[in-house]
């Protein structure tokens, strides 16, 4: 029986079982006592004889006292032996004790009744963009394009014939609530000269667990168990695809990591092949959502080769969620060279048709003179905010400060969460708005109390 193993040596819960099966005898002989109960007429008639002696009267008061007294006690072991038992379980399931414990109790029971919001894209904006709602919500799916075709995921991809894993891998370790040491083995990139010179630990996890298990959905379901991963993450598909491109001058550019190094005006970006099979999981990630956030992130290369997988544009047109578009704060060099934030919106709608976007979010506060001077040395410059043209096209619009400033010019996790959980919670029921709310403002206080930890 499992409950004999709570007896085996070397547990430290039995000592606290007994002493809390003290307390419950002595509570009960309290109880005993004060209700008059003719099985402890022994241990009454001693105090009888020990009351009388010393008062000579008020017998049934001072027994009743000396009852509650009991009870009390027997209450108080009760209680510290119980304190005791969580306190041992805790100290082998969370090393990390009661704080620990807090941030799993509110994930379970409040994030993981959060919103379903549902993320499109690729490489480090949509990262950026998880690491930040993950603290509103785990129920939280990332749809990541599987067209990359550089660095170590190319490799792998060419050698292994596998889904690029580099995109999926930064995912992982966004959404992923794990120990620091973890996140940094995860990213770490190994050096030298050898056959492993340049590949990603985590990229190398990924292509074995895909091996060993012969899926990659189950590959990716396994590592978030290894991670803590709030949420899933899923590739748009399963099939081996390249990104092509024909640009305004009629060439032809092939492969993710060529278009930018061509420096010519995209005109159009496209699959091989064409008839990309999507992942069914990913479908329903889009029905199921209250929000379909795409971007942020490179527009040619990594939003719209999702896209661009057979239903994935068709499914997302007839959800009933939210569809927010999230505008790049800088244009990308070799990509989006002068566009403007209505010609990004523009290209999506050039490439998908009409109904994939409800809301776009565009940067309202001025990137810093000196960043846009070090941006202006790269070929980049900020995105031209003209609201006016994307609201002319039926698409409504909303300007916040969502930037980061440091030494690069980046969306804020936190700035661009509480825009995104903003529109949701004034999109909802009123029912919905004050449970939506209720995540938010609980997110947020967290978020203050370890801040103020720090």
């Amino acid at each position: 029986m499992h409950f004999l193993k709570w007896m085996y040596p070397g547990i430290k819960v039995k000592r606290w079982l007994l002493l809390f099966s003290m307390g419950v005898i002595i509570a009960s002989m309290g109880l005993a006592i004060v209700f008059n109960y003719k099985y402890v007429g022994n241990f009454e008639e001693t105090i009888f004889r020990m009351v009388y002696l010393t008062t000579g009267r008020y017998y049934y008061t001072v027994t009743t006292i000396v009852g509650i007294f009991i009870i009390a006690g027997g209450m108080v072991l009760m209680t510290l032996a119980t304190k005791q038992i969580i306190a041992s379980v805790i100290s082998v399931l969370i090393p990390d004790g009661s704080e620990r414990l807090i941030e799993l109790i509110f994930q379970k029971r409040k994030l993981n009744r959060g919103p379903a919001v549902t993320v499109i894209g690729g490489g480090t904006g949509l990262s950026v963009l998880l690491r930040g709602i993950k603290s509103v919500t785990s129920n939280i799916t990332a749809i990541v394009t599987v067209a990359d075709d550089g660095g170590s995921s190319g490799r792998l991809r060419e050698d292994l014939g596998m889904i690029p894993p580099g995109d999926l891998r930064n995912c992982l370790v966004a959404l992923a609530d794990t120990e620091p040491l973890m996140e940094k083995l995860f990213q770490h990139r190994f050096g030298g000269t050898g056959g492993l010179a340049g590949h990603n630990f985590g990229n190398l996890f990924i292509a074995a667990m895909t091996e060993v298990l012969g899926d990659v959905e189950q590959a990716l379901k396994e590592s978030s168990k290894v991670l803590a991963v709030r949420g899933r993450v899923l590739p748009a598909s399963t099939q081996t695809v390249r990104l092509w491109a024909k640009m305004t001058d009629g060439s032809i550019v092939e492969g993710e990591s060529q278009i930018p190094l061509v420096n010519k005006r995209i005109e159009r970006v496209y699959l091989q092949p064409e008839e990309t099979m999507p992942v069914e999981s990913s479908l329903e990630a889009i029905r199921d959502a209250d929000a379909i956030i795409l971007g942020p992130g490179s527009l040619y290369t990594s939003i719209l080769p999702n896209l661009l997988v057979r239903g994935v544009a068709d499914t997302l047109r007839k959800s009933q969620a939210v569809k927010i578009y999230i505008c790049n704060v800088m244009t990308q060099p070799g990509e989006t060279d002068g566009y403007s934030a209505s010609e990004h919106v523009q290209a999506i709608l050039d490439h998908v048709g009409p109904g994939v976007i409800d809301y776009v979010v565009i940067n309202s506060q001025n990137v810093a003179e000196e960043l846009q001077q070090k941006y202006a040395g790269q070929g980049a410059y900020p995105v031209k905010n003209d609201a006016e043209k994307v609201e002319a096209m039926g698409i409504k619009v909303t300007q916040a400060d969502v930037i980061n400033e440091t030494n690069l010019v980046r969306h804020d996790p936190l700035k661009l969460s509480r825009t995104i959980v903003s529109m949701i919670y004034k999109l909802k029921t009123n029912s919905e708005r004050m449970r939506l709310l209720d995540y938010y403002l609980i997110a947020e206080s967290i978020k203050d109390l370890k801040k103020t930890d720090r």
